[in-house]
């Protein structure tokens, strides 16, 4: 090997050593007749001499060295003289005299200076990757990840798990998110589909006997990006025979408390909290509660029915809801800070925002007029308000009017800094409904997905066509008001698999053509099985703090879909679209 040490191994014991070092120049200093660099690898920085007096040769080279010159030096280790030494990294108290320079590569001009706390826009970091992955915070960022792996594989491996790959080209199942396609060239006019998850296979591999399977599965979704997604993402992918949700809960939990101290050297508190769907919704407005700080909606629908207050009132006749919460030290807010969280629940639809300032002495605002004294005294014991606080509603039909005071919930928790961002909250969502009513096509759809199992005691409400009141045995893991993972026990009974078809309208033919190799497989003794399935990038950006999963996936897509470092997507030239059969439309250029 070209190096004998690291750039962050050696320390004062090696004192007298002769060594090698390979690395960058990460910062380059002239002092006149000495000249310092700063020597980086993956492992650290050493602190690089040029000393004439020791080695005239060694330092007239020196003089070429420039910020991210790839080079060799060979010395001898010293201890820096007293009051030089830097305390702020592991090898602080020694330094290299050079007795021989070997530049390796030169750099050019670099686009920006690769060291963290540059202020570096995303699509110039994205385009030069391989110089933002220099940096020290995204080593570290990419270590994470590969010990993540680490951990989840000998964990699950040592539970009996088979690591087991399943097919990247596969069958296109009109479900979920849009698929990619990619043209068969041997049968033109087919295609086949990258996967969305590994679903039907991970399901299959339950009926042929594998009982334990993982996978560290990458998929793939063809969807609108934002912070938490990609076109492409990695999961942490899991399904299991014989069993129910306990022991589904008891792996994963065991496994994250293993990851938490292995990433973050801190223990993690188990068994984790579980919270109903239904009460997820009715106290933070959404399935992925974000339970760091304790402002709750509360739902006021009932308490205004009869109110003089025509706004409310004729919500309610609609069928809609009033929700409210308090926002504790909003007492002294502007008008215009009013009007900037109106336009704010705006973006969710909601029509409008009322709002309540507390004082010591009851509830002021333009709209008291319209509610009596014990109504107005009713809002503040049921929102727990205090003098002090606003208390704000959105009145709209039920989705609009949740949506937009979760998001407002969430905003006053990080405008008001109210979020303990030290906090690492997990927390299971159970009893998901199995159905979903769809208005606009007036028809009842799955949840999670139409092979998702429900309690037995609730046949009773799908005999009777309650379907609303159908609890799933599906469940997703919530950490930070983000959702990680998602699962479910699926049906394994074709008879109820059947049933569940039939209240989707999903007929036999349709059956055959989503799903049909997976249905004749269950035709030869399938096994209770279920799984679950949690995002890795998500994951590893909540323990890195950081607000975007493009941070820590080595070379992600920008906003675009894009990727800003290959050119990719790009056009093909004419004779690959001629093997494939596809010809592009009138003014779809491929030059």
């Amino acid at each position: 090997m070209l190096r004998t040490h690291y750039c962050g191994e050696l320390r004062k014991k090696n004192v007298g050593e002769k060594v090698k070092l390979v690395g960058w120049v990460a910062t380059r200093r002239d002092h006149g007749d000495i000249i310092f660099i700063d020597l980086r690898d993956r492992y650290g920085l050493t602190q690089i001499v040029f000393d004439p007096a020791r080695n005239k040769e060694a330092h007239e080279n020196s003089h070429a060295l420039r910020n991210e010159y790839c080079v060799l030096v060979h010395g001898a280790v010293s201890e820096r003289p007293v009051g030089t030494k830097n305390e702020k990294i592991p090898t602080g108290e020694i330094e290299i005299y050079v007795e021989k320079l070997e530049i390796l590569s030169e750099s050019l001009t670099l686009p920006f200076e690769v060291k963290d706390g540059e202020n570096v826009s995303e699509e110039v970091r994205l385009k030069y990757r391989y110089l933002d992955l220099r940096r020290n915070s995204m080593q570290r960022k990419l270590e994470m990840r590969h010990k993540a792996y680490k951990h989840i594989i000998n964990f699950l491996d040592s539970e009996k798990f088979l690591y087991i790959d399943t097919p990247m080209l596969t069958k296109s199942t009109p479900e979920g998110a849009r698929d990619y396609l990619v043209p068969s060239r041997v049968q033109q006019g087919s295609f086949y589909a990258l996967p969305q998850s590994p679903q039907i296979f991970k399901q299959i591999l339950m009926v042929s006997g594998c009982e334990r399977y993982f996978q560290l599965a990458r998929c793939f979704r063809d969807e609108d990006l934002r912070a938490d997604r990609q076109p492409e993402f990695m999961q942490i992918d899991i399904e299991m025979s014989f069993i129910d949700v306990e022991d589904i809960f008891d792996v994963c939990e065991r496994m994250f408390k293993g990851l938490y101290l292995e990433l973050l050297g801190k223990e993690l508190k188990t068994p984790f909290p579980r919270m109903p769907h239904h009460e997820a919704v009715s106290r933070y407005g959404c399935d992925k509660p974000d339970t760091r700080f304790d402002v709750f909606l509360h739902e006021l629908t009932e308490d205004v029915k009869d109110s003089e207050f025509k706004v409310f009132k004729n919500v309610v006749a609609s069928g809609g809801k009033v929700i409210a919460l308090a926002a504790p030290g909003y007492k002294d807010i502007s008008r215009k800070e009013i009007d900037d969280l109106t336009a704010f629940v705006g973006e969710y639809g909601a029509k409008g925002l009322a709002y309540f300032k507390v004082e010591d002495t009851g509830l002021t605002s333009q709209i008291s007029k319209f509610f009596n004294e014990a109504t107005l005294k009713l809002f503040k014991e049921k929102t727990g308000a205090k003098p002090g606080d606003m208390i704000f509603m959105v009145a709209d039909d039920k989705k609009t009017a949740y949506d937009a005071m979760s998001a407002l919930r969430l905003k006053i928790g990080r405008d008001k800094n109210l979020i303990d961002k030290s906090r690492f909250n997990f927390l299971w969502i159970v009893d998901f409904p199995l159905f979903a009513y769809n208005k606009d096509e007036k028809r009842w759809e799955s949840e999670h997905h139409p092979f998702t199992n429900f309690y037995p005691e609730d046949m009773a409400h799908i005999d009777k066509g309650d379907l609303g009141k159908v609890r799933s045995k599906s469940y997703d893991l919530v950490l930070n008001g983000s959702e990680i993972g998602s699962g479910s026990i699926r049906i394994h009974r074709r008879d109820v698999q059947k049933k569940i078809f039939d209240i989707l309208g999903i007929t036999d033919e349709e059956c055959q053509v989503k799903f049909g190799f997976m249905l004749e497989a269950f035709q030869y003794g399938p096994p209770p099985h279920g799984g679950v399935a949690f995002g890795l990038d998500r994951l590893i950006t909540l323990f890195t703090g950081d607000s975007s999963i493009r941070e820590v996936i080595a070379f992600p897509k920008n906003q675009k879909g894009a990727c800003p470092l290959s050119g990719a997507p790009s056009m093909v030239d004419e004779k690959q679209l001629r093997d494939l059969g596809i010809k592009l439309k009138p003014g779809q250029s491929n030059a």
